[in-house]
């Protein structure tokens, strides 16, 4: 039995080892260098403090943790000699952290709430709102001596009570006292830090002012002051009298009592809510409802087959023109390849929204080229009947997305030896069988990948079916705003963006669906494309 040595490292291979560590303390090192990632990093430091006081002053906890252990991850990754790596995978780990992971987990929380037009704040907000929506002016209530005073745009109240008292407050801050206020005749006219309005100023700004509602104490109950003109404010009063204790809104005038029922609105036990309401929890109701009511499961069922249909026919049809323009222009006995080779990529040189908006005109039922030229002024509606708006959405996505399969179906035939077809055409193969058999495989495993990505994007082109139809025609039947020509992500922007009302927690339960389902069908799909690698 033998021992080996270790063998000891060469002249050349020092100086090498030596070089890769200059190379990499050149890297981290340098005045220069230092400057600059010092700089970086107090503009960082500056960001997140910025957003750690606004997370603070809005109470929001777990954004204030996320942000200090970023930056403090951030400042240990960089001020540490060492760590090459870290240096360059930390800012896109945390980009991805952002603009990923934090907009997909907000997107899962909102959808399991009732997130929405009325249900958009908190129940204190939405109490303080009520109240003041239901305010009235007490009769022969007494004039309190008013001066408004601006500061960094915003306005506030300097309120002289009868009683000669002297406080300030705005549309968020209930009035508190003051005592170092300026007075002239008994009346505070200016306070340090702030600028008083005179009466041009006033003037300017009369209708900011005059919306604005001042809370007399920190129970709403009590009033809040107004002024119609900027020198005087008088006492207003809710005819909704929130009890905070019972949890119970009362309409003085009717006697009604409005509960909180735990739905985020004060109920009657008539079944009447008031609005605005607030968010809450809500669990698995829109996931429930999306499944369960008949007026969205069918509009949910028809968009989805709706979706599936147009990204496979978007991807089989754009796939096969390419490949055929690909072979014909492949060839070598064709004149001009050059030349129509540029044309054929015109159509994917111009933006995607720009040239649906284009074809949007073209096929315009009252003046479109399409009609007016092509079929003698014909007033088809390309655009508003349902089944002639899907055949021009395949139309226009076929047009846009043509060339992007020509260009990869070119670069992957000629990647494929000549001779594999040399030898099938020796051995007797056919022009057809060739390609069946030889070129179509081999060409599968190559773009396999890209059919995947353009299925997942046809499947979430918003901007064709926008700029086209808008999702048109409407579904008059539907419970929630959908058209015809709708796909899912369109689907979802109208639920939580488009019409009177916005339903927040339902589009992003249907966004949460949408990516369950994509992902599904690109697990599946990638296997199979591992298959057709394995088989080949």
């Amino acid at each position: 039995m033998s021992t080996q040595t270790p063998h000891a490292p060469s002249g050349r291979e020092l100086r090498q080892r030596r070089r890769a560590r200059q190379i990499a303390e050149h890297a981290s090192g340098g005045i220069l260098s230092l400057i600059i990632k010092i700089a970086l990093i107090a503009v960082v430091d500056a960001i997140s403090l910025f957003a750690l006081f606004v997370a603070m002053t809005q109470r929001q906890w777990i954004v204030f943790a996320v942000v200090l252990v970023i930056a403090a991850v951030v400042n240990v990754v960089y001020f540490t000699r060492g760590w090459l790596p870290a240096k360059y995978l930390t800012p896109g780990l945390v980009f991805l952290l952002i603009f990923q992971v934090f907009v997909i987990g907000y997107t899962g929380y909102i959808a399991f709430t009732n997130y929405g037009t009325g249900h958009n704040s908190t129940k204190e907000d939405a109490v303080m709102a009520l109240v003041q929506s239901a305010q009235e002016r007490v009769p022969d209530s007494p004039a309190y001596d008013l001066t408004v005073l601006e500061q960094l745009g915003n306005y506030s109240f300097l309120v002289t009570a009868p009683d000669g008292t002297v406080s300030v407050g705005d549309d968020d801050t209930p009035l508190s006292s003051v005592g170092d206020a300026e007075m002239s005749g008994g009346v505070a006219v200016g306070l340090p830090g702030y600028t008083s309005l005179d009466f041009a100023g006033i003037l300017e700004h009369q209708k900011e002012i005059a919306a604005m509602t001042v809370q007399i104490s920190d129970d709403p109950n009590d009033g809040a002051l107004r002024t119609p003109d900027g020198s005087k404010a008088y006492l207003y009063v809710s005819t909704l009298e929130y009890d905070e204790a019972a949890g119970t809104m009362t309409d003085t005038e009717t006697g009604t009592v409005y509960s909180d029922t735990g739905v985020g609105a004060f109920t009657a036990e008539s079944g009447e809510q008031l609005m605005p309401g607030w968010s809450i929890n809500v669990g698995v109701e829109n996931f429930t409802k999306a499944f369960t009511e008949q007026s969205i499961r069918g509009p949910l069922i028809s968009v989805t087959i709706w979706t599936f249909a147009f990204a496979l026919l978007s991807v089989l049809t754009t796939f096969a023109l390419g490949l055929f323009l690909a072979i014909v222009f492949n060839d070598m006995r064709m004149k001009g390849r050059k030349l129509y080779r540029v044309v054929m990529i015109l159509p994917y040189a111009f933006p995607g929204f720009l040239g649906a908006l284009v074809w949007a005109g073209l096929l315009n039922r009252d003046f479109g080229f399409v009609n007016d030229v092509l079929f003698g002024g014909a007033a088809i509606p390309w655009l508003t009947n349902t089944w002639l708006a899907k055949l021009s959405i395949l139309w226009v996505n076929l047009w846009l997305g043509f060339p992007y399969m020509f260009l990869v179906c070119t670069g992957a035939l000629q990647s494929i030896p000549d001779e594999l077809t040399e030898a099938a055409t020796v051995d007797g193969a056919k022009p057809f069988a060739v390609f069946r058999l030889i070129k179509l495989p081999l060409l599968l495993v190559s773009i396999a990948p890209l059919l995947i990505s353009s299925f997942a994007f046809n499947f979430n082109n918003f901007n064709l079916i926008y700029m086209l139809t808008e999702g048109g025609p409407r579904d008059a039947a539907a419970g929630i705003n959908v058209g015809g020509t709708d796909i899912l992500i369109s689907m979802v922007y109208k639920v939580a963006f488009d019409g009177a009302t916005s339903d927040y927690g339902l589009a992003s339960a249907f966004s949460i669906i949408i990516f369950v389902v994509v992902a599904l069908v690109a697990i599946i799909s990638f296997k199979q494309t591992k298959a057709l690698e394995d088989l080949n």
